[in-house]
């Protein structure tokens, strides 16, 4: 099964052993925000001996080749996108903390006027939208 983020660690050249592959074909797929320890059972069902240090390792790894972006929502575990190269912002239910993709489609990202920087050179944006998702919108 080839993913869109096994086919960029291949052109990386990045080593992907039999538990790096599975825990990028667990990644794979849209609106994936997974936690280290839902990737870490999901690529058990694929390998059953990866160790929960190795799904950590390979998290982190990927985080940092940026190839996988972290995401710390209020109130739920870091959770995993691999949507790591298409500009887009989050929607995350303030009930059970899914989170989806929003993609940018051409607005520009906000701005913070050069006299409120203080300073600070921005490197990056992230845009949470927070509500409740439609499953818990129509529990009683």
């Amino acid at each position: 099964m080839e993913t869109d983020l096994l086919t960029r660690l291949r052109d990386r050249s990045w080593r992907l052993s039999p538990q790096r592959r599975v825990v990028a074909e667990v990644l794979a797929g849209e609106h994936v925000h997974l936690s280290a320890e839902q990737v870490h059972a999901r690529a058990r069902e694929r390998l059953p001996e990866i160790s929960r240090a190795t799904v950590y390792n390979t998290l982190n790894e990927l985080v940092a080749l940026g190839e996988v972006i972290e995401i710390a929502p209020t109130g739920g575990p870091r959770r995993y996108d691999p949507n790591a190269h298409a500009a887009h912002d989050h929607l995350v239910c303030d009930v059970c903390h899914a989170i989806r993709d929003v993609p940018r489609r051409g607005v520009p990202r906000p701005v913070v006027a050069d006299e409120d920087l203080a300073g600070y050179r921005v490197t990056d944006v992230d845009v949470v939208f927070r509500g409740v998702c439609p499953d818990c919108a129509a529990r009683p």
